[in-house]
C-alpha cells in the first residue's frame, strides 16, 4: 500500500500544477509515491483500502454521540416550532421568527441527514448504519409532521398583508421562497390533510428503499474474462466487462446479469409498480391532472420542456441508427447486438487508467473554468471529498451530495475507464455548483433544481472532451475520443429520452389502471429501445429487463433532465471556449451560483442559453450529426 499521507500532499502539488498550466503534458504513470506504474487496485474490503480514497466524515462530526444531540436538537426545534402556529400573519415579526426558526431546523436537518446517508452509502448491509439512516428517517418524519401546517398557513395570509411583508427588507431573504410556495398555492392542502401526507412520506419511499436493498442483496453468477479467469460479475464491474474487446466476455456478462434480475422480476414489477401508484396518488391529492406535471411544476420547469425533448429526439431517431450502422461497421461484427454497444471501436480506449492520471485529466480539461475553479477542485482532491473505488456493500453508480454547512462530497465506484474519468468531472460539476452556490446565497435560496444542476455536471464533461480531443496526437486516440463523446450522446441525451418516454408511459399506464406486471413492463420496455435503436441492431430478449436496473426511475421524472441539460452544456460549453473569461464568469454568477433564488429557465438564460424553446436540442442533435461526420471522415482515411 501507497503512504497515505504522501499521496494527499502529492494530490495538492499536481492539482495546483494543472491549475496554474492548462497545456502542461505529464506522464501520470510516474505522478505515484514509488514511481512505478499505478496497476488496477483490487479490495477485498473496505479497510483494506488507503483513507486517501475514502471521503473523511469528521468534518461534519467527530462521532455518532455528536450526531445524535444534534438529531435530538432537531426533534426538539420541531416540537418548539408549534409555537409559531398561528401567528404567521399577525405581523412581520412574528413571519420573520417563523421563517428563521424554520431555516435553521431545515439546515441541521439536512446536515443529520447528510451524515447519515453518507455513513450508510459506503456499506449498505452494516446494522448500525442502517439503524442511523432509520434514526435519521424518523427525525425528518418529526419534522415534516411538526412543520405540516406551515406552508398552509404561510400561504393563508391575506394578500395586502403578504404585499406587504415582501416588501421589507428584513424579509428579503425569504423572498424567493415565499414566491416559489406561492406559485404553487392551489396545490396545498388544508393543514390537516397536509399532516397526513406528511405522515405517508415514509410509505413513498419505501419503494426505492425495497429496490436499493434487493439490488444490493442479489449475488451475479461468475464469468470469464478476456484471459479466461473466473471473476465475480457485480453491479460496479458489469459495464466494464461490457467495454470488452472480446464479444464472448461482453456477451457473458450482459446474459449473466439480465438473466440473474429476470429470476426477481416480479418483485422488480413490483416495486417499481408500487413507487408509480404512489406518484399518482400525492400527484391526485394535490389536484394535478399527472404524476409528471406535479413533479415537474415543483421544479417550475414547463412540462412542454419534457413533451418537446421527447418529440424532437424522436423526429432525429435516424441519426441514432445512423451510428448504430457506423458503429456495427467499426466493430467489424457481422450482427451488432445490444451486449455490443458499450464497446469501444478502438482497442486503444480499453486500457485501465489509473485513478492519479484521472486526477489530472479532470484537471486539465476543466482549467478554461479558471483558477479559482481548479484550486477547488485540488481542495476537493486533497481533503477526501470523495469516496472513490467500490467494495461489497457499497451503493452503485456515482453521486453527489451534501450540506449548507459542509463541503460537498462524492461518490464514485471508479473502475479506471474512459467513462470513469467523464463520472469524475460530472459529478465535481455538480460539487462545484453546490459550492459556489453555498458561498453567495443563504441557506433557503441555497438548493437548486435538478434542471440547472444536470447542466453544471455535463458543461464539465464537455469541456474535459474538447480538452482531450484538441490534445489528441494519433488518429486512435480521435477516434476514441469522438466514439466517446458519441456515446455520451448516445447515453445522455437518445437514452435518457428514451427512459422519459418509458417513464411517461407507465405512469399514465397505472393512472389508465393497467397493472405494472413484470410481463407488462418487459414489453413496454422492449417496444421502446426497439424504436430508438432500430432494426440495424439485434434487440437481445434480455434487454427487456434493463429497466430493473436503473434507479432513476425511482427518483419521479428525473431522467428527462439530462437530456435538456446536456443539450444547455454545449451551447455552454462553446461560449467558453469561444469568449473565455466573460463566459466563464457569467456562468459563475448565474448557473453555479444563484441556486433557487430564480427560476431555472431564467437561470440558465442568463448563463447565456434559452431553455424555453427546442432549439437547444435541435442544435445539440446538430452537433451530434458533426462529430458523426468527423468519426467517419476519420474512420475512411486511410493515412
Amino acid at each position: 500500500m501507497k503512504n497515505a499521507v504522501f499521496v494527499k500532499r502529492a494530490a495538492i502539488v499536481i492539482a495546483t500544477a494543472f491549475c496554474l498550466t492548462a497545456n502542461t503534458s505529464v506522464n501520470a504513470d510516474f505522478m505515484t509515491v514509488d514511481n512505478k506504474p499505478e496497476q488496477r487496485p483490487s479490495f477485498q474490503s473496505r479497510k483494506d483500502i488507503p483513507n486517501v480514497y475514502k471521503w473523511n466524515l469528521e468534518p461534519i462530526y467527530a462521532s455518532k454521540k455528536a450526531w445524535e444531540t444534534d438529531a435530538k436538537q432537531v426533534e426538539d426545534m420541531a416540537r418548539a416550532f408549534e409555537r409559531h402556529q398561528g401567528k404567521l400573519a399577525s405581523s412581520e415579526s412574528a413571519l420573520l421568527s417563523a421563517l428563521n426558526d424554520f431555516s435553521a431546523m431545515m439546515r441541521l436537518l439536512d446536515k443529520v441527514n447528510v451524515y447519515a446517508h453518507l455513513s450508510l452509502d459506503v456499506d449498505l448491509s452494516n446494522a448500525d448504519q442502517q439503524a442511523m439512516a432509520d434514526r435519521a428517517e424518523k427525525v425528518t418524519t418529526l419534522v415534516n409532521e411538526k412543520t405540516a401546517w406551515f406552508i398552509p398557513e404561510l400561504l393563508a395570509i391575506p394578500d395586502q398583508s403578504m404585499n406587504t411583508y415582501l416588501q421589507a427588507k428584513a424579509l428579503e431573504p425569504y423572498v424567493p421562497f415565499i414566491k416559489d410556495n406561492l406559485r404553487t398555492k392551489e396545490h396545498i392542502l388544508p393543514k390537516d390533510q397536509e399532516k397526513l401526507l406528511a405522515q405517508l412520506s415514509p410509505l413513498a419511499g419505501a419503494p426505492g428503499n425495497v429496490y436499493e436493498m434487493l439490488s444490493k442483496d442479489i449475488t451475479f453468477p461468475t464469468i470469464r474474462d478476456e484471459n479466461g479467469k473466473e471473476v465475480q460479475l457485480t453491479q460496479a464491474n458489469f459495464v466494464s466487462y461490457m467495454e470488452s474487446k472480446q464479444p464472448q466476455v461482453r456477451k457473458a456478462a450482459f446474459e449473466a446479469y439480465y438473466q440473474t434480475l429476470e429470476k426477481f422480476q416480479d418483485t422488480f414489477a413490483q416495486s417499481l409498480a408500487a413507487h408509480v401508484k404512489t406518484n399518482n396518488f400525492f400527484a391526485k391529492a394535490r389536484r394535478f391532472p399527472t404524476a409528471r406535471e406535479a413533479s415537474l411544476t415543483s421544479n417550475n420547469v414547463p412540462v412542454k420542456v419534457y413533451d418537446e425533448l421527447v418529440e424532437t429526439v424522436n423526429k432525429n431517431l435516424p441519426l441514432l441508427h445512423r451510428y448504430m450502422a457506423t458503429k456495427k461497421k467499426l466493430l467489424g461484427v457481422k450482427e451488432l447486438h445490444m451486449y455490443d454497444l458499450y464497446t469501444p471501436i478502438v482497442a486503444a480506449e480499453s486500457r485501465y487508467i489509473p485513478y492519479s492520471e484521472a486526477k489530472q485529466m479532470v484537471l486539465n480539461g476543466l482549467s478554461p473554468l479558471g483558477d479559482e475553479y481548479c484550486s477547488v477542485l485540488a481542495k476537493a482532491f486533497a481533503d477526501r471529498w470523495i469516496d472513490v473505488y467500490s467494495t461489497k456493500g457499497k451503493r452503485s453508480g456515482a453521486y453527489q451530495t451534501g450540506a449548507y454547512d459542509t463541503h460537498p462530497y462524492v461518490l464514485l465506484n471508479y473502475q479506471g475507464t474512459s467513462d470513469d474519468v467523464s463520472t469524475i468531472a460530472h459529478e465535481l460539476g455538480h460539487a462545484m455548483q453546490s459550492y459556489y452556490t453555498n458561498k453567495k446565497q443563504p441557506y433557503i435560496t441555497a438548493n437548486y433544481p435538478i434542471f440547472t444542476a444536470e447542466v453544471a455536471s455535463t458543461l464539465n464533461e464537455t469541456l474535459l472532451f474538447k480538452n482531450r480531443y484538441a490534445n489528441a496526437r494519433t488518429k486512435h486516440e480521435k477516434l476514441a475520443l469522438l466514439n466517446q463523446y458519441l456515446e455520451h450522446f448516445r447515453t445522455t441525451l437518445f437514452r435518457q429520452a428514451q427512459f422519459a418516454e418509458f417513464e411517461k408511459q407507465i405512469h399514465e399506464k397505472e393512472q389508465a389502471g393497467e397493472a405494472l406486471t413484470a410481463e407488462m413492463l418487459k414489453k413496454l420496455y422492449q417496444d421502446i429501445n426497439e424504436k430508438y435503436y432500430g432494426k440495424g441492431v439485434v434487440s437481445d430478449g434480455e434487454i427487456a429487463m434493463e429497466w430493473a436496473r436503473i434507479p432513476h426511475f425511482y427518483y419521479t421524472f428525473y431522467v428527462y433532465q439530462y437530456a435538456t441539460s446536456f443539450a444547455a452544456a454545449q451551447a455552454l460549453a462553446k461560449q467558453i471556449m469561444d469568449d473565455g473569461k466573460p463566459a466563464v464568469e457569467r456562468i459563475r454568477g448565474s448557473l453555479l451560483s444563484d441556486g433557487s433564488s430564480k427560476e431555472p429557465i431564467e437561470v440558465l438564460k442568463h448563463a447565456g442559453v434559452d431553455m424555453s424553446t427546442s432549439k437547444p436540442v435541435e442544435e445539440a442533435l446538430q452537433l451530434f450529426a458533426e462529430a458523426l461526420d468527423e468519426l467517419e471522415k476519420l474512420a475512411d482515411d486511410k493515412t
